[in-house]
């Protein structure tokens, strides 16, 4: 048996805001009562209480004290057994109460940690009250900053859990494998500790591989409470993104005649990155292809469920990813677990993100939560690299910056990552007078997006390869507003600058002032987006000495620092949206990195094109297949041949002369024997539109629990302002169905429209509401939900 019994918490009640004594986290009144001064709402933890606020387009999120409160009856089954709570995970500053005494601090929003509640227990087989106290106000003094481009979230955002343990057990292993790719041997060295070092414990150790057939088995005892031995196993199987081979060790051990046991998973691999060159896994050349993950979804934030990121990781390995970059914290056991099972290769980093370097409480969080990091996910063997910082030439915390002071906390940062496992690299992401101090460094490089031309790309990527002995581009791409599509998504860059850099600056990532650039001027159209991930993955293609990159990021997020954004408050550059729809880019990134065949015909969001009768129009389909072929209103327009040298879709584009009125389009992808297939219907607009007049709705079916509440600016004759992209603003009187502060495409209540139009999802409940629509300087729009019959 394993010797943990582990029972998530539940029944959960919480109160936003601070209360006055811990007393009124106990006491009991009825609720709507005189004596109810504080209002405690049921709830499910994980539960983030900026949820549905961090996305409130018209107020700041609160960060300020929130408290959760359970009653738990604790009866461990292990006689003089140890008792404990274990959180994955709370933001960000966190006090726990056991009925009235306090028993715990816990400073950081990401790393695991334990409290001990055996010591507190004097009266056994009795019912406590557990109290918690989470906060994320602002403080200079933690991290990470709250100049950090996502929301400082707050809550039990991830899983409580009351954990039995017996009298003696391990407190924790340390799998380290070592791979000889010449041999295919695997050396093994198993570490670990006990809760106790007073007595004497006999153990054993079992290899398990992934057949489940024991391979090896070892007595040791353990010496001072810890324990150590090492081995050797021919002919293992190695880990790889291709193969994600995992192996058991299984750590036994018998006290007062009782015998239980404790498992970790690991695998064999080995791996380097080549001085100026690229990077190797288990002695071959492998191009990482990777992206960025946010613990953030809609509607609950950092609160995010088992199922919605099995999902997430699911789709990121379906895209063809080998790598992530965890940005910018710590992330829960569950994604790490998820990376060794898929096969996918993780950066992973503490939140020292931007705003400088404070004093000694501060420089101590930060080691404490990369020690915690480290021995939490030391035996993930899809870990290659401890991340130490992003973005910390950033100042605007403190009154003074020291670029010397921040080197040198960099350099005790990267000495205590390499003591605790001098087996992986370190690394940072842009900061010039830094980047010689860990083992790999990304520099800035947003060609297209913050600066330059994405053409620029290459040229810059080759430079910075030159510049240190290990690199690996992390963060590159551009925002995308799903289903914004333009006939010109190059209008408004002529004026772009090239030749003066490629790196992002101090407000460059604004929406107003500064130079010429995509970010600022462009349409944020998905057009230009896929135009830049094509270009930019297409040019990786022909580094050899690359090692490899990582697009920012796989889904948009929140972040207080992007109000202006069409969507408030929400990152765009996400291949997915917030809750996981896929937009055009996804399919781009798919096409070059999945090996299994797909085809997909651009564009399914652009319901209507436009242009002069008769004019040429491109159509575009990404896919891996070697060939494929086009039909519009059934006629072939011919068979291209895929050359991911030929720009723009690898040369799978065709052109047609379109005349108004309703069209489909279907392409042909032929991978040997097999064809895969994708189409759509269009409208083809040639009659021009005027001055924008009016809003017009009509309700669109969803599915069973929402409906689509639609919007299209038109003009004085009714037709829609294709190019119409300012704000609208949704509201609701009475029971309100809208479903608002999700930050996606139809959960926003305030966003710019896409090609004239906008949506909102809306409950599909039949209590009487007026829905309205507002756009300066048009009439408002009022529409009766649900409508009469």
């Amino acid at each position: 048996m394993d010797s943990r019994y582990t029972y998530k918490i539940e029944h959960w009640q919480f109160h936003k805001g601070d209360i006055g004594g811990i007393w009124e986290a106990l006491r009991e009144t009825p609720k709507g009562s005189a004596e109810d001064a504080l209002q405690w709402d049921a709830v499910t933890v994980p539960h983030c209480f900026n949820a549905k606020d961090a996305l409130d387009p018209e107020t700041s999120y609160y960060q300020g004290p929130c408290w959760y409160r359970t009653q738990i009856s604790i009866g461990n089954p292990f006689q003089n057994g140890d008792t404990y709570m274990l959180f994955e995970g709370t933001g960000q500053i966190t006090e726990v109460y056991l009925d009235q005494q306090h028993i715990h601090t816990h400073e950081g929003g990401y790393d695991e940690w334990t409290v001990a509640l055996t010591p507190y227990l004097s009266e056994p087989n009795r019912n406590h009250t557990i109290s918690i106290r989470c906060d994320n106000s602002r403080n200079l003094e933690t991290i990470p900053s709250d100049l950090a481009d996502f929301t400082i979230y707050g809550g039990l955002y991830r899983t409580v859990s009351l954990v039995y343990e017996p009298k003696i057990y391990v407190d924790q292993i340390h799998v380290l494998p070592v791979y000889d790719y010449h041999t295919h041997n695997g050396d093994i060295k198993v570490s670990g500790r006990l809760n106790t070092s007073i007595i004497t414990v006999n153990m054993t150790i079992q290899i398990i591989d992934d057949t489940d057939t024991q391979v090896i088995e070892k007595s040791i005892s353990s010496t001072n409470g810890k324990f150590c031995t090492s081995f050797t196993l021919a002919s293992v199987e190695p880990w790889s993104p291709d193969t994600p081979t995992l192996y058991k060790c299984t750590v036994g051990w018998e006290v007062e005649g009782q015998y239980t046991t404790r498992d970790e998973w690991f695998g064999f691999r080995c791996f380097e990155f080549k001085e100026h060159g690229p990077f190797l896994l288990n002695g071959k050349r492998l191009l990482l292809k990777g992206t960025h993950r946010h613990e953030d979804h809609a509607g609950v934030g950092a609160a995010q469920t088992s199922n919605s990121i099995t999902e997430e990781m699911h789709l990121i390995k379906a895209m063809g990813a080998n790598f992530i970059r965890l940005g910018h914290y710590q992330q829960r056991r569950e994604v790490l677990d998820l990376c060794d099972i898929l096969g996918i290769l993780v950066w992973e980093e503490i939140p020292w993100c931007r705003g400088g370097l404070g004093g000694y409480p501060y420089r101590e969080m930060g080691k404490r939560m990369l020690k915690n990091m480290i021995e939490q996910h030391y035996n993930h063997p899809s870990v290659i690299i401890w991340g130490l910082g992003n973005e910390i030439d950033w100042p605007g915390d403190f009154p003074s910056y020291e670029a010397k002071k921040i080197r040198m906390y960099l350099q005790e940062l990267n000495t205590l990552a390499h003591t605790l496992d001098p087996n992986r690299k370190t690394a940072i992401r842009r900061c010039e007078f830094c980047k010689d101090v860990v083992d790999v460094y990304s520099p800035s490089i947003w060609a297209g997006w913050y600066r330059g031309h994405y053409r620029e790309y290459k040229k810059s990527t080759i430079s910075h390869c030159k510049d240190v002995a290990h690199f690996l581009h992390v963060e590159w791409g551009a925002d995308s507003h799903a289903n914004r599509f333009s006939e010109d998504p190059y209008r408004g860059l002529e004026n772009l600058a090239t030749g003066t850099g490629t790196d992002e600056r101090d407000n460059d990532a604004s929406l107003f002032g500064g130079i010429a650039r995509a970010s600022k001027d462009g349409n944020w159209s998905e057009n230009y987006a896929c135009d830049l991930f094509d270009w930019t993955l297409k040019e990786q293609l022909t580094m050899p000495d690359l090692t490899g990159s990582a697009f920012w990021p796989f889904k948009d997020f929140a972040t207080p620092l992007r109000k202006d954004n069409p969507i408030p408050y929400v990152n765009q550059k996400g291949v997915v949206q917030r809750d996981l729809t896929k937009k055009e880019t996804y399919y781009v990134v798919q096409s070059y990195w999945s090996d299994n065949p797909m085809v997909r015909l651009f564009g399914h969001g652009w319901t209507i094109r436009w242009g002069s009768e008769g004019e040429q129009k491109e159509f575009r389909a990404y896919s891996n297949c070697p060939r494929a072929e086009l039909f519009l209103d059934g006629r072939s327009l011919g068979e291209r041949e895929r050359n991911t040298e030929d720009f723009p879709a690898a040369g799978l584009r065709w052109n047609a002369e379109l005349t108004a009125g309703s069209h489909a389009i279907v392409v042909k992808a032929y991978y040997g024997n097999e064809v895969f297939e994708d189409g759509y219907n269009f409208m083809y607009q040639s009659e021009q539109w005027g001055k924008p007049a009016a809003i017009r709705s009509q309700f669109r079916a969803s599915d069973q629990h929402t409906i689509l509440w639609e919007i299209e600016v038109v003009d004085s004759q009714n037709r829609r302002c294709l190019d119409f992209d300012k704000r609208v603003y949704f509201s609701a009187a009475g029971n309100s169905p809208l479903i608002t502060e999700m930050g996606t495409a139809t959960g926003s209540r305030i966003i710019e429209c896409a090609n004239g139009r906008a949506s909102i999802a809306l409950q599909n409940i039949n209590t009487p509401s007026v829905l309205a629509a507002w756009i300066k300087g048009l009439p408002l729009c009022f529409e009766q939900y649900p409508t009469r019959e």
